[in-house]
């Protein structure tokens, strides 16, 4: 699995002023939902807060891999945003984080969006893929370092 074939240009956003946890997946469900029209904003933050009641996705060294299944989704999606101030996530080092790398996938293939998670989990942990994604400054920058 490729980035680029989860990830879309318009579903990267890059340094928000994110204040806590809730703000953030807030975020991310706008984003989703603007790509995703046929689901509501509402059902897409449901899925990515109940995940987080289960305990916390960030990973740790910053990073934060939300993510939530949806029954009318056909495709896994992904958002990813990072946030001008590191924010309070509950990561599994206390330390707080900056990069966030949602996935949304489809209720039907949920058995699969766990070789996904780990696939992005392997590209998260190339440390020069990391600096360029903290170092972008443009919503382009960010999508190319990732992608």
């Amino acid at each position: 699995m490729e980035i680029k074939d989860i990830l879309h240009p318009d579903c990267t956003l890059c340094a928000v002023q994110g204040t806590s946890k809730k703000r953030v997946l807030e975020l991310i469900s706008q984003i989703a939902n603007q790509y995703l029209t046929d689901i509501d904003q509402a059902t897409i933050l449901s899925s990515l807060t109940c995940r987080e009641k289960m305990g916390s996705t960030g990973i740790g060294n910053g990073i934060a891999l939300p993510h939530g299944r949806l029954n009318d989704l056909e495709n896994v999606i992904a958002i990813v945003v990072t946030s001008e101030k590191p924010i309070n996530y509950d990561a599994i080092d206390n330390a707080p984080v900056d990069i966030f790398f949602a996935i949304l996938v489809p209720e039907k293939k949920a058995s699969e969006h766990l070789g996904t998670l780990s696939a992005i989990a392997t590209k998260l942990n190339n440390k020069e893929t990391l600096s360029r994604m903290r170092k972008a400054t443009t919503d382009q920058e960010l999508f190319e370092a990732i992608s």
